[in-house]
């Protein structure tokens, strides 16, 4: 089913979600009038990173454009006359747009569509069954499970064939030496008398005669009966080859995407039991194919017969070899991956899992895996298939694990429970990149035979990118590196290459999933959350939404260049304002008792309305991981005259000594939290208890906070 006929039947927070993915860059109008065409365009084949591609992007929009005049001109009637103008509007106003750009409307479009597929999808996977939304999931899994049926039947099918072809050819050696009797019969004859060589011979020749005949004709059958099956194979590895497909690069890439994300905050990964049913349905019906073309191979070496039934057998035994090949490949995973942000001489974990272990009996000679850190130089190489020598860039401890099977759930898999990196080697770094840009990863190697070392097989898997550090300090520009990463890379991409720009209303979407899973809180970023974060990055006053949404950040804007007057960047403040969250304000900002993203002059606008006593929560825009109260008050200097006072920012420091909600319970001039909440009601819930008694002898003190008149 077409992703736009069920992106319309999202609803709530999905359906906004989707909404907010168009504006006057990409309008929704466009998308709905030209869904057919643009879901079947090969966006994903263009590389962005890749000028030369610049040219089929182009040929792409001019394409969009002419379909979107051919659609105006289609329109009618009164309704279709002001649709012809808006649509040959549209069709102006992205030419110009991206004319200059062709690979932005590109990067665009694969955003929208990628986003619409996770809306479908998650909003499919939460519906109930009867839900307003069609679960295309359940249906592809019927899809997949009919698949396994038909190709149960044509394996059951061609085992049938293969048994009559057995028989037949049995018979007709029988039938051959019995040819060969005769023909020793008749030579037999020269010996005997002429008289009784008469009386034998007419009737020996004429069995002869029949029993070759007989030969003839059933050895042209036995030809046939072999070609119909070899065809018949040939069209069991097609379906095969299709379905394996379907699960290998639609199924379990979509399980490791999920798994990227997760790494993010995005909702986790799901298990792996389904997809590993499918993996061992298709280990099973290739092994039986496997051996039944080789039966039709002895079977052709037993008797041969001319024809080009030899060369159809190589084809099909090379074909159903490198299926196999790919299944076991592709289906040695990791389960559970190792921390992106990996500090040295720190233990850490990881899990792998060969999905088809337990049906082709991997486990009956237990295989060993072997862990190693290498490069991203080093990932290229090996995908490239080149010498990479063994080489490796750090030494990690206890890097050896044996795949165990767990006969209860039918896994093969090996815990490293107590790895730790000793050392790491750095590579020559590439202009302003910092340590903290490197990407490394953890290859993960092994080798084992299946059916009786009939196939040997060398497996590799390489884990996410692994960001080294030293030192703690460097924890929040490495979590940069991997956020990056995690939300930006395209499926398929060559180790560890990302777009250096996205669109702003991509990473929004990264940081508010990143922002709820720290907070572990449903409260995202809310659209004036995400203005005040555009103001911030791009150094705008605006406040309009929309002026954003074409907008690109690049990776130097998100964490290498500062801030206008400041010395952090743009990530290192918001990751700042998420770990003070986290550690100390989490209840107040999931009770909405923290606006947050507003700055000094929003504030004071806000508050001069109120009355005095009413008081704001804000992130400091001068320090890292800073709140500041600000509240209005009566300007001391002038009689009559109101002011808005702020006070100095407070950090994990100040709250490790006292709470945020004991601090507002000292300060008796706040009284509402803005717009107009008692702010008892909203805090007490959180204030220490006073003390009510000595304990032994001594009487403890208490710290409390004050403001000077």
């Amino acid at each position: 089913m077409a992703v736009w006929i069920q992106a319309q039947q999202l609803q709530g927070e999905a359906l906004h979600q989707m909404q907010s993915l168009y504006g006057q860059h990409f309008p929704i109008e466009v998308r709905h009038y030209l869904s057919q065409w643009i879901e079947g365009q090969t966006w994903d084949s263009i590389d962005l990173e890749n000028p030369q591609e610049e040219f089929r992007a182009k040929r792409l929009l001019e394409s969009l454009v002419q379909e979107l005049q051919n659609k105006a001109e289609h329109q009618v009637g009164e309704d279709g006359f002001l649709l012809k103008i808006k649509l040959g509007h549209y069709a102006s106003q992205l030419k110009s747009t991206y004319d200059r750009c062709p690979l932005e409307l590109v990067r665009c479009i694969k955003h929208i569509l990628y986003t619409e597929q996770r809306l479908v999808r998650e909003a499919t996977d939460s519906s109930s069954p009867g839900g307003g939304l069609l679960d295309s999931m359940s249906q592809k899994h019927l899809q997949i499970n009919q698949s396994f049926e038909e190709l149960r039947m044509m394996t059951q099918d061609t085992e049938n064939d293969l048994r009559k072809l057995q028989h037949n050819q049995e018979y007709f050696i029988i039938q051959y030496q019995e040819s060969l009797r005769i023909q020793a019969q008749l030579s037999s004859l020269t010996n005997l008398p002429p008289a009784d060589r008469l009386l034998r011979e007419p009737a020996l020749q004429t069995k002869r005669a029949t029993v070759e005949a007989w030969l003839t004709r059933e050895a042209n059958t036995l030809q046939k009966y072999r070609l119909d099956l070899a065809e018949k194979h040939q069209k069991t590895l097609q379906l095969l080859h299709k379905q394996q497909t379907i699960i290998l690069d639609d199924e379990l890439i979509q399980w490791k995407r999920r798994q990227q994300l997760s790494g993010n905050g995005g909702p986790p990964e799901g298990g792996l039991d389904v997809v590993q049913s499918w993996c061992e349905k298709l280990a099973e019906i290739n092994w039986q194919n496997r051996q039944q073309i080789r039966r039709a191979e002895h079977l052709r070496q037993q008797l041969p017969i001319p024809g080009p039934i030899e060369e159809l057998l190589t084809d099909l035994n090379k074909h159903i070899t490198d299926i196999i090949s790919a299944l076991v490949t592709s289906t040695f995973i990791i389960e559970k991956q190792p921390p992106q942000v990996l500090k040295t001489q720190t233990k850490f974990a990881a899990t792998v899992r060969l999905l088809v272990g337990g049906k082709l009996n991997v486990h009956m000679n237990p295989p060993q895996v072997k862990a190693t850190i290498i490069s991203e130089q080093q990932a290229k190489t090996l995908l490239k298939k080149e010498n990479t020598r063994n080489d490796s860039s750090g030494e990690i401890l206890n890097n050896n694990c044996v795949m165990e099977y767990h006969q209860a759930t039918g896994t093969l898999s090996a815990h490293f429970r107590n790895m730790s990196l000793k050392r790491i080697k750095r590579s020559d770094r590439r202009g302003a990149e910092s340590v903290t840009e490197e990407k490394f990863t953890i290859l993960f190697e092994s080798q084992f035979s299946v059916g009786g070392n009939e196939l040997m097989f060398q497996v590799k898997t390489l884990s996410l990118p692994v960001v080294v550090i030293v030192h703690g300090s460097q924890d929040n520009n490495a979590t940069a590196t991997v956020l990056w990463d995690n939300a930006f890379a395209e499926p398929g991409r060559v180790p560890f290459s990302v777009p250096d720009k996205v669109l702003w209303p991509q990473l929004c979407e990264a940081l508010n999933m990143k922002l709820k899973a720290e907070m572990q809180s449903s409260r995202g970023l809310s659209e004036e959350n995400l203005v005040f974060l555009a103001q911030k990055a791009f150094s705008s006053s605006s406040i309009n939404p929309e002026e954003y949404r074409s907008l690109t950040m690049t990776w130097s804007q998100f964490n290498r260049e500062s801030l206008p007057g400041r010395n952090f960047t743009f990530w290192q403040w918001f990751d700042g304002v998420m770990e003070l969250t986290k550690k100390h304000l989490k209840p107040h900002w999931n009770d909405g008792a923290i606006l947050g993203f507003v700055n000094k002059q929003q504030a004071q606008d806000m508050l001069m309305s109120k009355p005095n006593g009413t008081f704001l929560l804000r992130f400091s825009d001068s320090e890292i991981g800073g709140i500041t109260i600000a509240w209005v008050a009566d300007n001391p200097n002038k009689a009559g005259e109101r002011m808005v006072w702020n006070l100095m920012p407070y950090t994990t420091k100040d709250f490790s000594i006292r709470s945020l909600a004991d601090r507002i319970s000292d300060l008796n001039h706040l009284l509402f939290l803005y717009p107009d909440r008692p702010k008892d009601e909203v805090f007490s819930k959180y204030y220490t208890p006073p003390l009510s008694k000595a304990v032994d002898g001594y009487v403890k003190p208490q710290i409390k906070q004050v403001v000077p008149e």
